[in-house]
């Protein structure tokens, strides 16, 4: 076995352990619309973290009907029409997440290997069925960090030190990895290894298994 230079790996859920869950998913569903418009009436600014309803969402200060409500008066505003929404269907979660099976392969293989492994996710209560039903996350991870259950999201500082903190690792010691640029530039800034997993995977695997020691 190489070399490790990490003892601990953090995944975020939505487009790194899950295929879905990207900001892209959300501007496809407007496909007449400025996919950069969208995204900033649905989330606004994601490198900061303020008062939008999104990250409001996210840190659990309003719900997810709340937030839809709001969206909808900010699209009317704008001009945008909205897609029909899809038909609920009883029982069913507000959300399903579809497992990334590279990344979840690499999972394993840390897992095996006596890393320790975290989530830290910006999420929403509503979705929290959908994507426990994923995976048996309390089997393969040492713990789960979701921003709406501790009243902070990312890139606060805060939460990637809240991580770090209840998976008993050092910063420097721990790879971070994040579908979205400015929640990795913020776990860097707290010392943590930055890693940004693209649409295809592969390259973000190589590297966490090389860091691992198990390239």
């Amino acid at each position: 076995m190489a070399e490790r230079s990490i003892d601990a790996v953090i995944f975020d859920l939505g487009g790194v352990l899950a295929t879905n869950g990207r900001h892209s998913d959300f501007s496809k569903r407007f496909p007449d619309a400025d996919a950069a418009a969208v995204l900033r009436i649905i989330m606004g600014d994601y490198g900061t973290d303020g008062d939008h309803p999104w990250h409001r969402l996210e840190r659990g200060e309003i719900t997810l009907a709340e937030n839809r409500r709001l969206n909808r008066l900010a699209f009317e505003e704008a001009g945008i029409d909205l897609p029909a929404a899809p038909t609920p269907v009883a029982g069913a979660p507000a959300m399903v997440f579809e497992p990334n099976p590279p990344v979840i392969d690499l999972v394993h293989d840390l897992k095996a290997a006596g890393l320790r492994l975290g989530v830290l996710t910006n999420n929403v209560a509503e979705f929290k069925d959908g994507w426990r039903a994923m995976l048996p996350f309390d089997e393969l991870f040492d713990d789960v960090v979701d921003s709406h259950e501790v009243a902070m999201r990312k890139p606060n500082p805060a939460i990637y030190q809240l991580a770090l903190a209840r998976l008993g690792a050092e910063a420097g010691r721990t790879a971070f990895l994040d579908d979205v640029a400015s929640n990795v530039t913020a776990a860097e800034g707290v010392g943590m290894v930055g890693v940004m997993v693209d649409e295809d995977p592969t390259e973000a695997v190589r590297i966490v298994r090389g860091l691992a020691g198990l390239a």
